[in-house]
């Protein structure tokens, strides 16, 4: 079941054949499927991300936008679960521009001309229909007060890209970098639900904007750069981090091809190395 049947049949109070049936989750390609069959391409990946008919095709742009015109807006409306397309229709260009960061009910409501109550419905309706899902805080922080506020990603990086109009994607810079941290987070996501792994896919940050991208359970810290090196420098959150308690592994990832450990127990990781390390049940 998905999309908008999602929505009803976990509004409709449908027990899903409690105890005789077990929750599924299909996601976009993976790293894991595309490079089995040698198809795996990371800049194409950013820029139109894993949705088969946009990956394999040769227009995916068309196909993205005809996807945001008729299930993120057209088919969502005709479910009745939005009221105002055009209201719904600014929400979601809003939402695409901050998609990563900490959700920000009241700037995003101010920018999409919105009431920070239907900002937070609107939400609620991209994660019931699974065309999006929140990162939450880490929040055992002993020494430091943790953010409450959870961050936002939509489910495939292209259809982020696509509500951003984004047709070309540097190699470099911010919009690289958030592309980048977004696929780690699809990835991540994706493994652990197929694995059936029970752990938590979370963040960390300070009231003072001291910041990890992502942690396991409660056993492993994950930074991403978007750039081609990285060094000590790039260690600021994961050490603070460090200091809170024991880990398991810090991992900063990166497009930097040299593998390094540092005394301090941070380790630096290709990108394409901790994919390898991922589906190998390697990290977590």
């Amino acid at each position: 079941m998905t999309g908008s049947s999602a929505r009803k049949l976990r509004r409709s109070g449908s027990n899903l054949l409690a105890g005789r049936a077990l929750p599924a989750f299909l996601f976009p390609f993976t790293w894991q499927e595309l490079s089995q069959s040698g198809q795996f391409d990371l800049e194409r990946y950013l820029l139109v991300g894993g949705l088969p008919k946009a990956y394999l095709e040769q227009n995916p742009h068309e196909y993205l936008y005809a996807y945001i015109d008729t299930y993120l807006k057209e088919e969502i409306f005709a479910e009745a679960l939005v009221r105002n397309l055009a209201n719904y229709s600014r929400f979601l260009e809003q939402a695409a521009f901050s998609s990563g960061h900490i959700i920000n009910f009241t700037k995003i409501a101010q920018d999409a001309q919105l009431a920070p109550n239907t900002v937070r419905d609107y939400y609620q309706i991209l994660e019931d229909t699974l065309l999006g899902f929140s990162v939450q805080p880490w929040t055992k922080s002993k020494t430091r007060k943790a953010v409450s506020t959870a961050k936002f990603y939509f489910f495939d990086v292209g259809i982020m890209q696509a509500l951003n109009q984004i047709q070309h994607l540097p190699l470099t810079g911010e919009i690289f970098g958030r592309a980048l941290e977004h696929f780690i987070a699809q990835e991540i996501r994706a493994y652990l639900s197929y694995s059936r792994r029970r752990e938590a896919l979370t963040f960390w940050r300070t009231k003072h904007h001291q910041e990890v991208d992502f942690i396991i359970g409660d056993d492993v810290a994950i930074e991403v750069k978007g750039s081609k090196r990285v060094s000590d420098r790039d260690h600021a959150g994961l050490k603070v981090l460090g200091e809170e308690k024991t880990w398991k592994r810090r991992i900063v990832v990166s497009l930097d091809p040299h593998k390094m450990s540092f005394d301090s127990g941070i380790e630096h990781l290709f990108w394409q190395d901790f994919m390898e390390q991922l589906w190998q049940g390697k990290i977590a």
